[in-house]
């Protein structure tokens, strides 16, 4: 019994290659809504944040609104402050803040 050896032609291998390059993972997409849901859920429940900026200041309030580069806080007994997103290190909620239904819900302490 003669065997005749198969082998597949160039284009063959190229079709194949070709192929195995489409199934790349996709780029993930440049802004996904973790970030919006984050900060719709703060502002509707006017949750007291303790923003940390990139030099070490902290800036105590609520967040108003925001966009894609900024976001404004609203503080009590001071300006309201527009910040930009790219200063920002992190948030977090306010610990010192009063409970909620004790008055307006900001924090005791304004001026930390």
């Amino acid at each position: 019994m003669n065997r005749k050896l198969i082998r597949p032609t160039l284009s063959e291998i190229q079709d194949q290659m070709g192929s195995r390059l489409q199934r790349k993972k996709p780029t993930p997409p440049e802004q996904t809504s973790a970030e919006s849901f984050y900060y719709l859920k703060q502002m509707q429940a006017r949750t007291p944040v303790v923003v940390v900026l990139d030099a070490g200041e902290t800036v105590r309030g609520v967040i108003e609104w925001y966009d894609k580069n900024c976001i404004k806080v609203h503080r009590a007994n001071e300006p309201n402050l527009l910040i930009m997103k790219t200063s920002v290190r992190y948030i977090y909620k306010d610990p010192e803040a009063r409970e909620p239904g004790n008055g307006n819900g900001f924090n005791r302490q304004m001026d930390q």
